[in-house]
């Protein structure tokens, strides 16, 4: 399985033509001779001498085994691989100090179906891992917190009214009973964002879209957001309005999130305003409608304005899963429309959504 005499030329070669990369790389020929081994994949493997193993074997080399103790070669099995496959996916490895390095393998085939003439595998380290998980953690101590408090009120009141039926009057029942059932509202609304959240992370969201009046949507919304608040919500429509193309259920939630973020992290009056979009504001010549929500608070800094609709982004000390304007975002685009912050007039954040109108074919 020799590939042959290496020069000085091609040592010196391997060992600096890759070390500008951040993650490490190991290049081999069709014999599994290394030609290529970068100062990160040297450290990583331990390597002192990365030129005395230019034209080793492999195994020589790439000193990791899985979780069963196989080494890389004997569990991968570069030769027996079916011709269609080009590559071998990112998977877990340990050094023999036992630290985790993630390993990608490209195989090279100069025509489709033909024979392995190289590999080049890509190592990283497995601290981002550790990072992701970690996040993955974060994500779910926060979703874990969310769904605890509206089930602590579910089963408080439940209990409550199990232990006490027969002592509480008709107005008291009544009034668990309606608690209860707006905590079930929450989680569902909560259960559906976490859906949607990976149906947008996954491209499989399905929309089902029609053309929808705008300004029975978004009453409908301020009606429903104000009977869960003391904060004063106003309503503005400007002139008559294009009918816009949504799925109506997605575009609620969007105007739903877009108030509720308003009245959670601004302060004093809620403005909505609907109005014919502005000529150019959408791809191409279409129209739309423009929502604009204004409230009165600290405004959001324009520093961390592009931070905004990513996932998990919080600002202040209030709570929230940190999803609802990364949706807004995401709902808005797969609709073609576009979302922007800016200040309002009367201080405080604004928030415009242009919705594209509903074009009849």
């Amino acid at each position: 399985m020799d590939g042959g005499p290496v020069s000085e030329t091609e040592r010196v070669e391997a060992s600096t033509g890759f070390d500008a990369l951040p993650d490490g790389i190991v290049l081999t020929d069709a014999a599994y001779t290394v030609r290529v081994i970068n100062c990160v994949a040297a450290r990583m493997l331990g390597i002192e001498d990365r030129q005395a193993l230019i034209g080793a074997h492999l195994t020589e080399v790439l000193n990791v085994r899985n979780q069963d103790g196989e080494d890389w070669f004997r569990a991968t099995h570069p030769a027996r691989i079916l011709a269609i496959t080009t590559g071998i996916a990112e998977k877990t490895w340990f050094l023999p100090s036992g630290e985790e390095v993630l390993i990608t393998t490209k195989l090279q085939r100069s025509e489709p179906l033909g024979p392995i003439e190289g590999l080049g595998l890509c190592l990283r380290a497995g601290r981002g891992r550790a990072r992701l998980d970690r996040d993955r953690s974060d994500l779910v101590a926060t979703i874990a917190h969310e769904l605890r408090s509206p089930l602590t009120g579910v089963k408080g009141f439940v209990q409550a009214l199990l232990n006490r039926w027969e002592k509480l009057s008709d107005d008291q029942r009544k009034l668990m009973l309606t608690t209860v059932n707006a905590d079930a509202e929450r989680l569902t609304g909560l259960i559906a964002e976490l859906l949607d959240v990976a149906r947008l992370d996954t491209g499989r969201l399905s929309l089902h879209r029609r053309g929808c009046d705008a300004e029975v949507l978004v009453r409908r919304v301020v009606d429903s957001v104000q009977t869960s608040t003391s904060r004063p919500i106003a309503f503005h429509v400007e002139g008559p309005l294009p009918q816009i193309d949504a799925d109506p259920d997605k575009f609620t939630q969007v105007v739903t999130n877009v108030v509720e973020n308003g009245l959670r992290h601004g302060e004093g009056t809620v403005q909505v305003t609907l109005s014919v979009a502005p000529s150019g504001s959408l791809t191409g010549d279409a129209t739309g409608v423009r929502i604009e929500v204004d409230d009165e608070g600290d405004g959001i800094p324009e520093e961390i304005r592009r931070r905004v609709f990513t996932k998990f982004w919080k600002h202040g000390v209030r709570g929230g899963t940190g999803l609802g304007l990364y949706l807004v975002g995401g709902l808005t685009k797969a609709h073609g429309g576009s979302v922007a912050i800016g200040d309002a007039p009367g201080g405080g954040a604004r928030l415009t959504l242009d919705w594209p109108s509903f074009v009849v074919e």
